[in-house]
């Protein structure tokens, strides 16, 4: 059985008998090392999570250590490495604030910040988008 690694660019082949140490599985994209199951599934967590409703940065890596126990490690390189609009999270943050209860402009700009994790760039780009 022949085992295909990549490293430093570079592809190699080495029968069974020669490989030392675990075979990293490669993917089918440029022969680099697929990541380790549990940052796959903090990927799709993640995704799965903004797919549901609104997160800030911040919000979504506590949301993955402290709610499903990923590590902090696996928790930040899943968000890392999915593309989103913090902006766009937001103003779905502040829209479902304001479909729940009232806010003043203040108490939503506060209430993204604080209690979401939002930056106050964030936040205001939220507030603007629901009509403050």
């Amino acid at each position: 059985m022949a085992v295909v690694f990549a490293v430093g660019g570079v592809t190699a082949h080495q029968s069974a008998a020669e490989t030392v140490g675990p075979a990293h599985p490669l993917n089918t994209m440029g022969g680099l090392p697929l990541s380790p199951l549990s940052q796959q599934n903090a990927i799709s967590a993640a995704e799965n999570y903004l797919d549901y409703t609104s997160f800030s940065y911040s919000g979504l890596i506590n949301q993955l250590v402290q709610g499903d126990g990923y590590s902090r490690e696996d928790a930040t390189l899943a968000v890392n490495s999915i593309t989103v609009d913090w902006n766009v999270q937001a103003a779905k943050a502040a829209q479902n604030y304001l479909d729940y209860t009232s806010f003043s402009r203040s108490g939503l700009i506060n209430q993204l910040i604080q209690g979401d994790g939002y930056t106050p760039a964030q936040a205001a780009y939220g507030v603007a988008a629901v009509g403050y």
